[in-house]
């Protein structure tokens, strides 16, 4: 496994802030963290990068103490809010970050997420979406083989947020884990293969998202035209194909159907946790 959380549980003050967690992540995988302002997202990436320790339980990342230098210099960090030296410029801000990581910085880098034309600017003059790219470059520093990503699409207009998510699915092929956590739960549909709800510190949901769907138990919606007639249609998921089937053999026309989203999902298990 590249993590492992045993039981952890971590608490600021008489505010307990993660509760009992435990879950891992497997390699070449890509895995959302999802949950309202709160719910734990942050102390967890803090205590992956050994930055904080839990009160209780146990982190093991990449089989090792995430305190140790040795186990944090695999890992690649991308925070909700990049801040850099102003008057740095990208080139040597990447090297400076190589430097504190034992790596060498390389050009390669910043062409991959689209910034070598401005590599000798300050970053003074860079853009939100330009500063969140060369924070995913220095994240990428070294290969890593646990990423971790907060909030990675802020700042990102569309286009960039496919190529990071582009990224994002070339790093996973190649073997490394990457760990999303992000607000955007639309945004995360097809680009995460497994998602971990969290609510108040607490794991309350983790699969697939099919298999989230079967779990929540959510309709999915049709919408076809018959004889003129629109009609909207709530299946379940056995009801698909024989009712589509019926549709077709009815002459319908104009068929759309929607599975239910991440947001339909994180709702549903927000409301089963409250009541």
């Amino acid at each position: 496994m590249t993590l492992t959380l045993d039981g952890v549980s971590k608490s600021y003050g008489t505010h307990r802030v993660v509760q009992d967690l435990s879950y891992s992540l497997e390699p070449g995988t890509v895995v959302a963290l999802v949950g309202h302002n709160g719910a734990g997202k942050t102390t967890q990436i803090k205590m992956m990068l050994g930055l904080t320790r839990p009160d209780a339980g146990r982190i093991t990342v990449l089989g090792g103490d995430p305190t140790q230098r040795e186990t944090r210099a695999r890992l690649g960090y991308l925070p909700e809010s990049v801040q850099f030296p102003p008057a740095f410029t990208g080139r040597e801000t990447l090297a400076f970050h190589a430097r504190l990581k034992g790596v060498a910085a390389e050009d390669a880098l910043l062409d991959r997420v689209g910034l070598l034309a401005a590599a000798d600017r300050p970053v003074r003059g860079y853009s939100k979406g330009m500063r969140q790219r060369l924070g995913l470059a220095q994240a990428l520093l070294g290969a890593p083989r646990l990423l971790l990503l907060d909030e990675p699409t802020s700042g990102l207009d569309p286009a960039l947020r496919r190529e990071l998510y582009a990224l994002v699915a070339e790093m996973a092929a190649q073997g490394a884990t990457v760990l999303l956590s992000s607000h955007a739960l639309t945004e995360l549909d097809g680009h995460a293969e497994r998602v971990i709800v969290l609510n108040r510190g607490r794991k309350i949901a983790d699969g697939t998202l099919d298999e989230l769907r079967r779990l929540a138990g959510l309709p999915s919606r049709l919408t076809a035209r018959v004889g003129g007639e629109t009609r909207h249609i709530a299946l379940t998921e056995a009801e698909k194909a024989p009712t589509l089937r019926a549709l077709l053999d009815a002459g319908a026309e104009a068929i759309t159907l929607e599975d239910p989203t991440l947001d339909d999902i994180y709702a549903h298990f927000l409301r089963r946790e409250a009541a």
